[in-house]
């Protein structure tokens, strides 16, 4: 890994990251040519990687990856993984064989690519993704898992020629206005990753989603190992059961909480199958699944400043504070499935979300469970709704609702009204999740 100049002290990778926001009008601008032309210019980074394990679909992207990393590792394998958005540090997005990308490493590789662009527009995942191929390419490793951005066909990572293996999470709706208004429409967009000769795996789908995929994968000669019907698994009391044409595997259950992190594991599974020649055997299937770490995935807050202004209690029955990053229809319903046991005590939303994302469907999904909700703005997000509109959302899905100030606000108005101690579960976005995180501590 090359160094940071002499001067690095002197700077952050934070302020670096701001000028690179500015090299291009808008967010997203879903194009290959500017980051095709880039990386030429850096000698082609994306040439020189190891073995790529390539990532694409609308949910459940960074638990797959979360789960196969873990049993990669645990296999002896050296793993880079490649993740957006981040939650609170741009960092996490680069995660190299000895960890996250350090400081000064990532403003060399940053500052690289800034010079080597120029004035030339570029989208900021673009430019931060180039980095990152210059990041992997200067470290030996094993496989690097590799999530798109968005979509797929025109997704700043889609610039490997011929990855080791494809696999697509199920697809939803999501980014509309980038992807299209039908599933049909989103899935060729994700489909759009497949490569001729390599297969892809494939997590569970909507026929009609499948059908998509199917048909692009033979007009390309991509082998499919889908879900349903190349490999199966069922939910069993211990964990869950995987079938495919080499046998029956019985799983213990993962260690990321809720319903839907079955499915993910088992697609996790699948992927490991698919990878023979890197000694992802039981043992390590096991461990991985056991010990897999991805934060904001209905996860529990047992300290920082939030969890600590819940009234403290003893024994069990008393509050608990829970985080949840998901945001789009399909994933309001996954995380209600996950709910259906929490309803021995009153649940209280603390909610945000991106204007640019189905409210209703998420909401709705979890209307029958809440029992209030407080609706914040996602702080420093300009795209965010405001409290006032999240809630008027929340009241259309039938949830008693109200806006608030902030999420320690809202923390505070739910227990001040409370009759008995319950769950507050804060929700609706990955951005609100990255700064509770942040501001948790």
């Amino acid at each position: 890994m090359r160094e940071a100049s002499p001067d690095a002290g002197h700077k952050t990778s934070d302020a670096v990251l701001d000028r690179l926001m500015r090299l291009h009008p808008k967010v997203i601008d879903l194009s290959l040519g500017r980051v095709e032309r880039l990386l030429a210019l850096l000698d082609h980074p994306e040439q020189r990687l190891a073995p790529v394990l390539h990532v694409a679909g609308t949910n459940g992207k960074g638990s797959l990856l979360a789960f196969l990393r873990a049993m990669l590792e645990a296999a002896g394998q050296g793993v880079q993984v490649y993740t957006s958005p981040h939650l609170v540090r741009f960092h996490e997005r680069i995660r190299l064989t000895t960890g996250l990308i350090d400081e000064a490493a990532l403003i060399a590789l940053l500052e690289r690519c800034e010079a080597i662009n120029g004035p030339e527009p570029i989208t900021f995942f673009e430019v931060t993704t180039a980095a990152a191929f210059l990041a992997f390419a200067e470290e030996p490793a094993d496989i690097l898992l590799l999530e798109t951005g968005l979509g797929g066909r025109l997704d700043a990572t889609n610039m490997i020629a011929r990855p080791r293996l494809t696999a697509i999470t199920p697809i939803a709706l999501d980014h509309q206005q980038f992807l299209g208004t039908t599933l049909e429409a989103i899935a060729g967009e994700k489909a759009g990753i497949m490569k001729p000769g390599v297969t892809c795996v494939v997590g569970p789908q909507e026929p009609a989603v499948l059908a998509v995929l199917d048909r692009h994968a033979q007009g390309i000669g991509a082998p499919l190992f889908a879900c349903g019907r190349d490999w199966r698994f069922a939910p069993t009391a211990a964990g869950f059961r995987y079938e495919d044409a080499s046998g029956v595997r019985d799983l213990p259950k993962p260690v990321l909480r809720g319903s839907h992190q079955v499915a993910n594991a088992a697609l996790a599974v699948a992927c490991a199958a698919q990878l023979g020649d890197f000694g992802v055997d039981g043992k390590a299937m096991d461990a991985g699944l056991t010990t897999a770490s991805w934060p904001a995935r209905l996860q529990r807050l047992t300290q920082g400043p939030l969890a600590e202004a819940l009234p403290k209690t003893t024994g069990a029955g008393g509050w608990e504070l829970w985080l949840d990053g998901g945001h789009n229809p399909a994933a309001g319903v996954a995380l209600a499935e996950s709910l259906q046991d929490w309803r021995d005590r009153p649940l209280d939303l603390i909610y945000g979300m991106l204007d640019t994302k189905v409210a209703a469907g998420y909401l709705e999904a979890l209307a029958p469970l809440a029992h209030s909700l407080q609706a914040v703005r996602i702080p420093g997000e300009a795209a965010s709704l405001s409290a006032e509109a999240a809630a008027g959302h929340a009241v259309k899905a039938g949830i008693d609702a109200a806006p608030a100030a902030s999420v320690t606000e809202a923390l505070h108005a739910i227990v001040a009204k409370a009759k008995r101690p319950g769950r507050i579960l804060i929700c609706g976005s990955l951005y609100l999740a990255g700064q509770v995180l942040r501001d948790n501590g």
